[in-house]
């Protein structure tokens, strides 16, 4: 039996999964997301605003929502260059 894989990033944002207070986001049936943090994804769906539907525009989200939480903008930039790296994005 394959191991099942394990991500270290969140594969929406990019957000370290081992910094995720939640440990993760969920499923349908409320078992942990090996793929989704917690502040994208519960109960099996993606919790971003519907209009966020490309990578650029997740990234953008991101950032404005770093910004908010006091974030400089260049980190900011810097932590969301991966997003269209990210399987979520590459279907």
């Amino acid at each position: 039996m394959a191991t099942p894989k394990t991500y270290k990033f969140c594969q929406s944002c990019g957000f370290p999964m081992a910094k995720d207070k939640k440990g993760g986001g969920t499923e349908k049936d409320g078992s942990k997301s090996i793929k989704y943090c917690s502040m994208c994804y519960a109960n099996g769906r993606f919790l971003t605003p519907a209009d966020v539907n490309t990578a650029k525009k997740m990234q953008k989200f991101c950032m404005r929502e770093m910004r908010k939480d006091g974030m400089n903008r260049l980190f900011a930039w810097l932590a969301t260059r991966s997003i269209p790296k990210l399987e979520r994005w590459n279907k």
